[in-house]
């Protein structure tokens, strides 16, 4: 049979554009003995994947030009040689940008259908979700009563973060790029929100927000956000590093403050971290997260676009602002 499928082009440089993105069609042959042929469903994009269009070592291996984009993907087992996933069976793994995939199951994971929305196995019950429970109560561990700031707290792992620090007892504090998202976000819990695009001094802004100090901050944006925030740590502050969008697509490298002197000053512990890391734990903070959604602990949001066509103009829609929670392409 054919597919429909979505190749990198070419390298970007600076923001990536539609010319990145070449699309094609493949020959898929019947399943063979232990495999299976899956029908993608719904496609995670996520910023992380503009790091993988670059040449270079990182903490994983860059796309390759002229061959498929990946990512994370819930698909439906349609045709099977492996006794193990039956047709109709529903799974999540990182998978090509095609809307047909011959697999031989490895890497695979079941979707229980029953717990919450399949795609939520792509956000809150999956890679930003656990990045959420991991980075937060592993490395920043707030205490009831601490305040915690987030900033791109609006998207699929910093609206997770927020409610998780509310459940734990702290106060939170979160910025974003729309008074729609800063409004959400007052939804959710958050104790305060910060539109940092019209605030005309976001330092100004953070330190009123945070009279007592900052004791956890989750960076998920880096730039004079962060900046800002480590101008007001606390004692002993924890700091998760998951995510520095602000410079993603930068053709240079940016100069800013030097953070060494008030890490010192504070004795505050910054830890980068990729969810990878607790991959033999994953069962744990699925387990948690799912615990705490079914009890309506945890709200979620997703910015669902529809059509396997849409796939790269959903994920350049990242570096725009335009998602709120959740960037999810719905293709079958």
């Amino acid at each position: 049979m054919k597919t429909k499928t979505i190749l990198l082009a070419s390298r970007p440089k600076g923001l990536p554009t539609n010319e990145q993105f070449q699309f094609d069609t493949l020959d898929l042959p019947a399943p063979a003995a232990g495999q299976v042929l899956l029908k993608t469903r719904y496609v995670s994009v996520d910023p992380y994947m503009r790091g993988r269009m670059n040449e270079g070592k990182s903490y994983i291996a860059p796309f390759t030009v002229g061959e498929p984009m990946a990512g994370g993907a819930v698909a439906e087992v349609v045709e099977s040689q492996n006794p193990a996933l039956p047709v109709g069976s529903l799974v999540v793994g990182n998978l090509p940008w095609q809307e047909y995939i011959l697999s031989d199951g490895k890497g695979l994971n079941p979707v229980p259908a029953d717990k919450a929305p399949i795609s939520y196995f792509l956000g809150l019950l999956g890679m930003p979700g656990l990045t959420a429970y991991f980075g937060l109560l592993d490395i920043c561990q707030p205490r009831a009563g601490e305040t915690v700031v987030v900033s791109g707290a609006a998207g699929a792992v910093g609206m997770v973060v927020g409610q998780l620090a509310k459940i734990q007892g702290a106060r939170v504090i979160g910025t974003a790029g729309s008074d729609e998202k800063v409004a959400y976000l007052k939804q959710l819990g958050f104790d305060e929100a910060i539109n940092y695009k019209t605030t005309p001094d976001i330092a100004q802004a953070l330190a009123a927000a945070a009279p007592a100090g900052v004791d956890c901050y989750f960076d998920n944006v880096g730039g004079p956000i962060t900046d800002a925030v480590y101008d007001l740590l606390n004692k002993h502050a924890r700091i998760a590093l998951c995510g520095q969008i602000s410079s993603y697509n930068d053709t240079e490298v940016p100069v800013g403050p030097r953070p060494e002197s008030k890490l010192l000053k504070t004795s505050a512990k910054l830890q980068g971290f990729i969810v990878g890391d607790y991959y033999s734990r994953w069962p744990e903070g699925v387990q948690k997260l799912t615990e705490w959604y079914s009890q309506g602990k945890l709200q979620f949001e997703e910015t669902i676009t529809e059509g396997f066509d849409q796939i790269p103009a959903a994920f350049l829609g990242l570096f725009k602002g335009e998602n709120t929670g959740k960037a999810i392409v719905k293709v079958a």
